[in-house]
């Protein structure tokens, strides 16, 4: 995987987690914590995502076999899956998390709650797990996958980093500034979506190539 492979992927992971939109839901899930509590759900957030994504990288392509479905295929549909997300942020729009009574309480300690919304699905959801597959089957051999997952680890100290700095930074962007930096990254990944469903296309239909 050349450089300009490496950085592809990291801006199109770093786009799907979207880490400083999901600063909304850390404040609101964990923002009246004590610090140290805050810290531990911020770190198990971060640790479930990259443990997921790193999981779809290594299982993904095992799991594609077991359904009988080819990367092709998956491109296509997960494509259309991330432009559907790259819509939604384009409209300012972020994922709604609902929690029953009995959800909440049963989530009433951080750890709970930094797994289960934070984890899975906010961060490592399922166009964030699509991507790790698609980009996995691209990368193939051995140092590449290192790569792409020391990228996932890179992307989910950020994000942790991100979380303990959650105060300060909606206090520097504002509102207004998250949202504008949730659409740009809306468009990025709007973009990126489409050059996965024309691979996948010609891979399904080679007279288009």
């Amino acid at each position: 995987m050349e450089w300009t492979g490496a950085i592809k992927v990291f801006i199109s992971l770093f786009a799907i987690i979207d880490p400083i939109g999901a600063i909304v839901f850390f404040n609101g899930l964990a923002g009246n914590r004590p610090a140290q509590d805050r810290m531990k759900t911020a770190w198990m957030a971060a640790s479930t995502m990259g443990i997921t994504l790193i999981a779809a990288i290594f299982l993904g392509d095992n799991l594609l076999g077991f359904f009988g479905i080819s990367i092709h295929s998956f491109r296509v549909a997960g494509g259309a899956l991330i432009f559907l997300t790259g819509i939604a942020m384009l409209g300012g729009y972020g994922p709604v998390i609902r929690q029953t009574p009995r959800e909440q309480d049963e989530t009433a300690d951080g750890s709970s709650v930094a797994i289960v919304p934070l984890g899975i699905p906010l961060l490592a959801g399922p166009g964030a797990i699509t991507t790790a597959v698609i980009s996995a089957q691209t990368a193939k051999t051995a140092p590449n996958l290192a790569l792409l997952s020391g990228i996932v680890l890179l992307i989910s100290v950020m994000t942790f980093l991100i979380f303990l700095s959650s105060d300060k930074i909606s206090g520097l962007l504002g509102k207004t500034g998250m949202n504008i930096f949730t659409r740009l990254l809306g468009l990025l990944l709007s973009a990126i979506s489409v050059e996965f469903i024309a691979t996948g296309l010609k891979g399904l239909f080679p007279a288009l190539g």
